[in-house]
């Protein structure tokens, strides 16, 4: 493939949306939870996955309980998935515009769902 061809290839997936919304990460141990979102979903949970697979967490607020019970313990769930109007953006500033939802989204699910201490790895904030 020329460099040409790979460049358009590159260019149309980084314009083509991927399913962005919330996530939890769930400890099945104690149920304490995770609240996060991402712009890539199946990215996310793909993530999530190679960590468990080579026991390497790199999200801090786990790291304690990570340690102690295993990444066999946690467990990756879709909470809120955000619809695009569109199936490509070519414009950044509609691209922020889904990233502000999202943000939005995930504060719904954290108040909602109050990840704190006993329940969640969430520090209230001050």
């Amino acid at each position: 493939m020329d460099k040409q061809r790979k460049k358009q290839l590159a260019e149309a997936y980084t314009q083509t949306f991927r399913a962005m919304g919330v996530y939890q990460i769930r400890n099945a141990e104690n149920g304490k939870v995770l609240v996060r979102s991402s712009m890539d979903l199946d990215g996310a949970r793909n993530r999530f996955e190679f960590m468990k697979q080579m026991n390497n967490n790199t999200l801090p607020e786990l790291k304690a309980e990570w340690d102690r019970y295993g990444g066999g313990a946690f467990a990756f769930e879709e909470l809120d998935r955000i619809k695009p109007k569109e199936e490509t953006v070519t414009d950044r500033a509609e691209l922020k515009k889904y990233q502000d939802e999202v943000d939005a989204l995930a504060e719904l699910w954290i108040e909602k769902l109050q990840p704190f201490g006993e329940r969640g790895y969430h520090r209230p904030k001050s």
